[in-house]
């Protein structure tokens, strides 16, 4: 293993009586993709939401190098924030504005860039997911792959250290969903920074992995490479890969 960039510390987190996470602790490898496995409301997207301390847990710690998010003042939070990007599930795009404005909007919201740089970086960035030409369309004209991958070029028109991807093949074929997969691969190569992948899709996550976590009743029960899981003998890891019925994950 690598150099560690993002890591969860014994994180508890719940919402109302409902525990969401339990003494849950995670290592982020830097320059890695690490996806998170696990059942249908298992909190893998609360994972994210630390991430980019959009909620604090309860107890524990989350860390961003060597900054512990829990007990950083606004304003470095804000800073911080800066090198982290979310790509939402569903592009989250602003249906009033061209695809341009939506990749742009980050950078004239937070940048001093003139005008023309900032056309520059969104030409850049949609040339980067395939979208070279279609910075004067509406969302409600591109296609569901197309929407995510403009979702995707507004996550890196800044040029986040982080990208982290909640279910981004999640109503998709199979052929765009080898589409998006192999884009998540380019654009962590391109960008030389960091990702984490919410996903239930296995094949997909097989495909673009560097290292898996599970996702389990509140905590990671098993965490490693694409073939240490496979291989793994633990029987709720068996079982989730599988997709089998019997074993001892409560149906």
């Amino acid at each position: 293993m690598g150099k560690v960039f993002a890591r969860l510390d014994d994180v508890t987190l719940t919402y109302g009586d409902h525990v969401v996470l339990k003494n849950c602790s995670l290592d982020i490898m830097e320059g890695a993709i690490t996806c998170v496995i696990g059942l249908s409301g298992a909190g893998k997207s609360t994972i994210l939401h630390l991430l980019d301390a959009l909620r604090p847990p309860d107890s524990g710690h989350v860390y961003i190098g060597d900054h512990d998010l829990c007990h950083l003042p606004e304003r470095d939070l804000a800073a911080l924030r800066q090198k982290i990007s979310l790509s939402f599930q569903f592009a989250a795009l602003l249906d009033s504005m061209t695809i341009g404005d939506n990749v742009a909007l980050p950078l004239r919201e937070n940048t001093e860039l003139s005008e023309p740089e900032i056309l520059h970086i969104v030409h850049d960035a949609l040339e980067s997911v395939g979208l070279a030409g279609s910075s004067e369309l509406l969302p409600s004209e591109l296609s569901g792959g197309m929407l995510k991958r403009a979702g995707f070029a507004r996550s890196i028109v800044t040029r986040p250290e982080l990208i982290l991807y909640d279910e981004p093949t999640t109503g998709l074929d199979p052929i765009v969903t080898h589409l998006i997969t192999n884009m998540i691969v380019a654009l962590r190569k391109k960008l030389n920074g960091t990702a984490v992948v919410i996903s239930q899709d296995l094949r997909s996550i097989f495909m673009m992995a560097d290292y898996i976590a599970m996702l389990f009743e509140g905590t990671i029960i098993a965490f490693g490479t694409p073939e240490e899981i496979k291989r793994s003998d633990n029987p709720i890891v068996r079982q989730f890969l599988a997709g089998s019925e019997v074993g001892p994950i409560p149906i």
